[in-house]
């Protein structure tokens, strides 16, 4: 049984606080007690990604998307019970509860059983120019470009490793050498890198199309300019959790307008607003894609962009993930030093 202090909340909590405390520790999972400590429910991680699609933000309470039926055992309940109701119900972390429902500790499953070697690839397209990083990536390529004293793809190899996944391929063209000097075979950063050689750019797909074997597992997909503190795991799960065959992550993106909106009916102004700000939600540039979803790609410059498109018209079951955990495109000079001025305190080196 583990210790819960790190992880409860009140319901008065905020998402963001939640995803917080989910993020704490390796349990998964918020627990929602009341003042005398007593549970009212509980929050995973996949609970709030619906949550923030069905439009709550970051600062919305969380009251509105609690489990607060959980399944829950006694303090009393043997080791081999609680892995029986967890096996049974398919569930991965149980509250347990004292004799007057206060909340005083939590079982998961990996305390039962030995946890899967994490096989699943993770393909990182770090093949473009950075033309619009020039004159920076004129002599190396952008996923090389240091961030935080390091470059932006051994941030990104750690932050997998992390998660637990430690099989990398990484698909190179503008200056491959720099890249595969660096990391070689990955053995000395503890993990293992093969390389996809693009003869020409492909595009931000179109290098799956190279496989020498195609995976058996769901793959995930990187672009090589992306930092971010999300756990991949929770990506996996949820990818999995819906049954879906592939999966965008997808993040906020708030435009200002410069000018006051007009409304009209004909040629009478009804409304004025004074430089909305309009939210929309944008491609985060990292993917799950199901082995399945590479042989519709083919062996040309391919993107993404058009990978989903040809999927959601062959009716293929895509999900969206919306980041709430910090998430930087490294694509123009103030991104890059907007993300070294934060990578210390973001990343806490």
């Amino acid at each position: 049984m583990k210790k819960i202090n790190k992880i409860k909340i009140s319901k008065n909590s905020t998402i963001r606080e939640a995803l917080k405390a989910i993020s704490q520790d390796s349990l998964r999972i918020a627990v929602v007690v009341d003042k005398k400590d007593k549970l009212v429910g509980t929050l995973t991680d996949g609970d709030i990604r619906r949550g923030l699609l069905k439009g709550l933000s970051m600062e919305s309470s969380v009251d509105s998307i609690v489990s607060k039926n959980p399944v829950v055992v006694k303090k009393k309940d043997s080791e081999k019970d609680v892995l029986k109701i967890a096996i049974a119900k398919k569930i991965y972390q149980i509250p347990v509860i004292n004799n007057s429902g206060k909340i005083v500790g939590i079982y998961t499953l990996d305390e039962f059983i030995v946890p899967k070697k994490k096989l699943n690839k993770i393909i990182i397209m770090a093949g473009g120019k950075g033309t619009r990083l020039r004159p920076l990536t004129k002599n190396v390529p952008k996923p090389m470009l240091k961030i935080g004293n390091k470059p932006i793809l051994l941030t990104i190899v750690e932050k997998f490793k992390e998660s637990g996944y430690k099989n990398f391929i990484m698909c190179v063209n503008y200056k491959s050498k720099i890249i595969e000097d660096y990391f070689g075979d990955g053995k000395k950063f503890g993990v293992k890198i093969e390389y996809i050689r693009e003869k020409k750019r492909m595009g931000t797909a179109g290098a799956l199309s190279l496989f020498k074997k195609k995976p058996k597992e769901p793959i995930f997909v990187i672009n090589g300019d992306l930092l971010t503190t999300l756990d991949f795991e929770k990506l996996l799960d949820f990818h999995n959790e819906n049954n879906s065959d592939a999966t965008m992550c997808i993040q906020e993106y708030n435009i200002k307008s410069p000018y006051g909106e007009i409304k009209l009916n004909k040629e009478k102004i009804i409304s004025i607003r004074e430089k909305p700000t309009y939210k929309i939600l944008v491609n985060a540039g990292l993917y799950v894609l199901n082995p399945k979803c590479i042989d519709l790609i083919p062996k040309k410059f391919y993107d993404m962009t058009l990978l989903f498109n040809n999927m959601i018209s062959k009716k293929y079951k895509i999900t969206s993930f919306p980041i709430g955990e910090y998430w930087t495109d490294i694509g123009q000079i103030n991104d890059y030093k907007k993300a070294n001025n934060e990578y210390e305190r973001i990343f806490k080196i």
